[in-house]
């Protein structure tokens, strides 16, 4: 006889029709899926003491693997598997606990933020509770679970023991959001919790994973400058530490470090340059994950006319050795309309190092007209050390490593302050984060034909949009697209 280890610990015979069941319920009402199949896919080999997650993660994978472009239900299929193992593993059976119980449970075993217990009161967690819809767990498909459970879900990650389900995830989300409000705060709780879990809003990862546990963190991307000095860079360094941990991603401000062979203290020192200090911040950066759910990112950026350009835009090449490259970083590289100019007209790029003309520095965020009367006046200078190069050399060397390595990008820091929210006066753009994206408004976008809506829940960003208008325009007759 074969026993099975239940995940409470028990032992009793193994019973075949449970697990048919189990796979005809994932299957039901979906086209073109077969449990036989699955059943066949999976090959277990069944020994005796083996558990019913064991069982359960064979179903799964099985039914992953019969996903193909003809059958695309099993992804459902795979989904709902994935939604019997977890509420089997968080509340021991199919029915979800109370929001209260959870709340309560999770903040005692240590994995949500025990503040929330003061944000709102039993009755007020009783309306929230009314509110959730558990069945929407089963709307999101295979990928989407798996995003769940490896990255978003509140779980020891020693154990592998699940503290929550989707749904409650998106609750708790939205009661830490709209903690503070003061009117109608019900309301908003429930009207956000809707827009996330029908897919409406999509959040990044930091807050999908860490916002309700006590690391509680509220941005998904933190910008961090450096400037020249050991204080400076030592302090940028523990604020990568500080919030890598916290799940943040980050935006380095590289640019303003001098140069290799700049002076120290009226020169009784020679400084060896940005790349040892950028390698301090790539160690900072990788020397902790993300609370478990990914490792730590940043991208870093400096000016196109910086003295170390040329040994700064291979970094990430995979030619070189390790003393000369920094590849578990990305890079941000940053034009203005005067380093255009150059290339357009055949022109040079002249190379400083920001600490020998820090006025020119500030002023490539702040003002395109200062900025060129600066640049061309320490161009000018003898007293300045600098070096040129035609503007082409520069542009293609960006260019082909962007093509090689495909992680470093382009920054117009011009048009990010001109077109920016920021006062560039007072808080100029100097770097950025990857994370950055153009948003429209909720309302559903037109059709500019017909005026029907092209989709209930869209996900478009504004050059898609233009696109779409064009295509609009080119083809007024053409019925629009499912998707």
């Amino acid at each position: 006889m074969i026993n099975v280890t239940k995940r409470n610990g028990s032992v009793e015979p193994l019973n075949l029709n449970k697990f048919h069941r189990v796979v005809e319920w994932a299957c039901e009402g979906l086209a073109g899926v077969s449990a036989s199949s699955i059943e066949i896919k999976s090959h277990i080999q069944f020994f005796d003491g083996i558990t019913t997650s064991e069982i359960q993660e064979t179903l799964i994978k099985a039914s992953a693997e019969l996903i193909t472009e003809d059958t695309p239900n099993y992804q459902y299929v795979a989904s709902r598997l994935i939604n019997y193992d977890l509420r089997k593993k968080v509340y021991g059976g199919p029915n979800p606990d109370k929001l209260t119980f959870i709340i309560h449970r999770n903040i005692a075993a240590g994995y949500y933020d025990s503040a929330i217990s003061g944000y709102y009161d039993d009755e007020e967690l009783e309306q929230l509770d009314r509110c959730i819809v558990h069945d929407r767990d089963f709307d999101i498909v295979y990928a989407g679970m798996e995003q769940f459970r490896g990255k978003y879900l509140i779980k020891n990650r020693v154990t592998n023991t699940f503290y929550e389900t989707p749904q409650v995830a998106y609750m708790l989300i939205s009661m830490i959001l709209f903690r503070n409000y003061t009117h109608d705060r019900i309301k908003y709780v429930k009207d956000f919790y809707d827009s996330i879990s029908t897919f409406e809003i999509s959040l990044p990862t930091p807050i999908m994973a860490g916002l309700r546990s006590p690391q509680k963190q509220f941005s998904s991307c933190v910008l961090i400058e450096t400037a020249d000095s050991l204080d400076s860079i030592n302090t940028t360094s523990s604020a990568i530490v500080k919030y890598v941990s916290q799940k943040a991603g980050i935006g380095i401000g590289g640019g303003a470090i001098r140069a290799i062979g700049s002076k120290i203290r009226n020169g009784d020192a020679s400084h060896t340059g940005v790349i040892p200090f950028w390698k301090h911040f790539q160690t900072a950066v990788k020397s902790c994950s993300q609370g478990g759910v990914r490792g730590g990112a940043a991208t870093l950026y400096y000016p196109i006319w910086h003295y170390e350009v040329e040994d700064l835009l291979v970094l990430k090449n995979n030619k070189g050795v390790e003393e000369n490259r920094i590849r578990q970083l990305d890079y941000g590289v940053q034009f203005n309309k005067l380093m255009y100019e150059r290339l357009l007209n055949n022109g040079v790029i002249t190379l400083f190092s920001p600490t020998d003309i820090p006025q020119v520095y500030d002023a490539f965020f702040k003002n395109n007209n200062d900025f060129k009367v600066l640049y061309e006046k320490a161009e000018k200078d003898p007293n300045i050390r600098k070096k040129t190069i035609p503007a082409i050399e520069l542009f293609s060397a960006f260019v082909q490593e962007r093509k090689d390595t495909g992680r470093i990008y382009l920054m117009n820091v011009d048009h990010a302050n001109d077109h920016g929210s920021f006062d560039k006066e007072v808080a100029p753009i100097k770097q950025s984060n990857l994370c950055c994206e153009i948003t429209l408004p909720t309302k559903p976008l037109n059709d500019i034909n017909d005026g029907a809506p092209i989709k209930k829940h869209i996900k478009m960003t504004k050059a898609d949009y233009e696109k779409y208008l064009i295509w609009r325009k080119n083809n007024p007759n053409t019925p629009l697209p499912n998707s």
